[in-house]
């Protein structure tokens, strides 16, 4: 463009020196009567113009071809300069088309993202439900672990107070024995003198011998009964009435049946104590045993919460009469109301939840069913924690058509097991029980 400019450039300069130049020859033009006189000086004049003329344009010419060289270095260099930006001008095509297919991708991905709102919408509204029912039931149990920790700490209380008296009647019973110990020796002194006496002190020793013993065993198994220690009391007192007999008929000297008297005395006080101390033992024994009773029930039911819980369920979906349910936009827990075996209490038919009560490998299986239709298939998802583990899925456009499936999971304490009904999907129960939803424990880990 620039050098489609510089020719009528030249042009134009070139036709101002020959306009110069005539002007020029015009005003050189002089009187006749002078013309003779600058004859002589215009050949030289004419010939000076024409060379400063010719110099002039050369000088422009080459002032123009330098212009001319250097604008062709510009034009070259433009050219540059536009095919590089003509190259920027298509990345930038390029990029925007990145652009506008990335804002299309993001179109449909805020849609997507709008759906699975609208879905997890739904789903919040049914897992609040549910988290209301855990709630419950969590609180149930957490009232039930404290009364279940309130009683265990009254037992252990008790079973100390039990420990405590067990140790005042091994001590009592140490005393006795020191007291049966020192009647024996005074009994062994009179021996000498009342052979009869002896004789019997001695089926009283070998009595309280065995009195002794059977205190032993009944503080070992703290199961005396009050009908033993009726025994005891009819023992001691024919003991008694035997001594008083044995008094009676001894032919010894007043001397000596008065201090066989006072001994006897002695000794029926010693004896009375003993029974009291016994009766008080007894009752004693008997608290115990009866507080023993009712810790040992308690200790049995800690076990048998303690113990492996054996859990197996089996259900079907609905609880009386015949239904479809579904289909639905978004994916929809489903609850199998009819229970035919809930061992362990796992399952919660309410909720249509199953809490793993024990870390373990547990099998469950699936079994639904729904009649053709065209556009509803019958699909049902195994959920473990929120996460999809299998599915049953069964399509046809007409007649009754049903799936199955079924899987053995690894459960954690707490996890949590349900079915879900896939979107647009339909499943059929009726009084038969065609769909069912059924786990069992396998075993403990």
């Amino acid at each position: 463009m620039e050098m489609t400019m510089c020719f009528p450039l030249l042009l134009l300069i070139c036709s101002l020196s020959t306009a110069q130049l005539q002007t020029e020859a015009d005003n050189e033009i002089i009187p006749h009567g002078k013309q003779t006189e600058s004859q002589g000086r215009e050949p030289t004049n004419a010939s000076d113009r024409q060379q400063t003329c010719t110099q002039d344009i050369n000088a422009v010419l080459r002032e123009m071809s330098a212009t001319l060289a250097e604008q062709r270095v510009e034009m070259r260099h433009l050219q540059r300069e536009n095919e590089a930006q003509a190259a920027k001008l298509e990345l930038q095509k390029t990029e925007v088309d990145k652009l506008k297919q990335q804002l299309k991708a993001q179109a449909a991905e805020l849609t997507n993202t709008r759906a699975e709102l609208s879905n997890m919408a739904a789903r919040t509204d049914v897992t609040e439900n549910q988290v209301e029912a855990l709630k419950r039931d969590n609180e149930a149990q957490a009232a039930e672990l404290t009364n279940t920790r309130a009683e265990l700490t009254n037992t252990r209380a008790e079973l100390t107070n039990m420990r405590a008296e067990l140790s005042n009647t091994t001590a009592r019973t140490d005393v006795t024995e020191n007291q049966v110990e020192a009647l024996k020796r005074d009994n062994e002194a009179q021996a000498a003198e009342l052979t009869n006496t002896r004789a019997e002190l001695t089926n009283t020793r070998a009595e309280l011998t065995n009195m002794r013993a059977e205190l032993s065993n009944t503080t070992a198994r703290t199961d005396v009964t009050e009908n033993q220690v009726e025994a005891l009391k009819r023992d001691n007192e024919a003991q008694a009435a035997e001594l008083s007999n044995m008094a009676a008929r001894t032919d010894v000297t007043e001397n000596q049946v008065e201090a066989l008297k006072r001994d006897n005395e002695a000794q029926a006080a010693e004896l009375t104590n003993t029974r009291a101390e016994l009766i008080n033992m007894a009752e004693e024994l008997s608290n115990m045993t009866a507080r023993t009773d009712v810790t040992e029930n308690q200790v049995e039911a800690l076990k048998r919460d303690n113990e492996v819980k054996q859990v197996a369920f089996s259900t079907s979906l609905l609880a009386s009469g015949s239904g479809t349910i579904g289909p639905f936009n978004t994916y929809t827990p489903l609850v199998f109301r009819y229970v035919v075996t809930n061992i362990g209490n796992a399952y919660n038919p309410n909720t249509g939840l199953f809490i793993a009560p024990v870390r373990g490998a547990y099998h469950f299986e699936i079994y639904i069913g729904a009649h053709g239709h065209a556009s509803h298939p019958s699909s049902v998802v195994l959920v473990k924690n929120g996460e999809h583990i299998f599915i049953a899925y069964a399509h046809q456009p007409s007649h009754y058509g049903s799936s199955a499936n079924g899987a053995t999971l690894l459960l954690e304490v707490g996890d949590v097991v349900f079915l879900r009904l896939r979107g647009n999907s339909r499943v059929y129960d009726n009084e038969n029980h065609h769909s069912t939803f059924s786990g069992n424990l396998l075993f403990t880990m």
